[in-house]
Parts: C-alpha cells; sequence; structure tokens
C-alpha cells in the first residue's frame, strides 16, 4: 500500500506522530485480508470479529511530511483463533523507516475467543 503522509499524519517536528504507524499497519492489514477475499464487513456479517491483541513497533527511520512510503504486510503465523501480521515501512528512497508486528484474535460477537473457519486459515496461511 502506498501511502503519502500529509501534515495532519505529524506531529510539531514534521515527523509522523508515532500513534499513526498503527493506522497505517490497519489500513494495509485491512487491504491485504480483502485481497485474500474476506472483508472486515463480511467477516463481521459472519459473526467473526479480529481484535488486536499485541502489537511491536520499531521505529528504525523518520517519515516526514511530504514523504511516499510504502507499507507492506504479510502472515507471519496463524492458527485457529489468530493471525501474526508483519509490516515493514520503506520510504520512496526504499530505506527501512519502520517495522510492526500485530497479533489479531478472532473473537465473537461476545469477545469471547473463537475459530476464525476453515476458508478464512487457509487464505490466511502464511506464503511458503
Amino acid at each position: 500500500m502506498q501511502k503519502t503522509i500529509f501534515y495532519h499524519d505529524t506531529d510539531c517536528g514534521g515527523v509522523v506522530y508515532y500513534a499513526n504507524y498503527l493506522k497505517f499497519f490497519e489500513e494495509a492489514r485491512t487491504l491485504y485480508m480483502a485481497e485474500k477475499g474476506f472483508s472486515v464487513p463480511a467477516l463481521m456479517q459472519r459473526g467473526l470479529y479480529f481484535v488486536v491483541a499485541r502489537q511491536e513497533v520499531e521505529y528504525k527511520f523518520p517519515v516526514r511530511y511530504g514523504d511516499v512510503i510504502d507499507v507492506s504486510t504479510r502472515v507471519l503465523e496463524v492458527s485457529d483463533i489468530k493471525i501474526v501480521f508483519e509490516n515493514i515501512i520503506t520510504n520512496q528512497n526504499g530505506r527501512l523507516c519502520t517495522k510492526g508486528k500485530t497479533t489479531l484474535v478472532c473473537v465473537n460477537s461476545s469477545g469471547m475467543p473463537t475459530p476464525m473457519g476453515a476458508d478464512v486459515k487457509a487464505a490466511m496461511a502464511p506464503a511458503a
């Protein structure tokens, strides 16, 4: 996913505000799942909700106002109830800026862990 950094993405120093990286990860993750055939609204209609259980972020190089970044997403691990995603953000020069790992847990409408379904699990399986 490519994204241009706008003024509203930055802090008073002109660099991306640290919490906004989580938004970028979520946008890329949502698009990744949709490309695999599972939009968030469709999963919700099935009673499946993916919630963030763990988030790790490593800030390597600042992203600034006006930069164009690439946010790549891949699955590291999948089980019956969880998916672990990795996100890598590089700038327009290809420099590594940010790395993140997000663990999502599948829950039902009551917030209890629930299996995501064999079709979702198979589609989210890490690439060999």
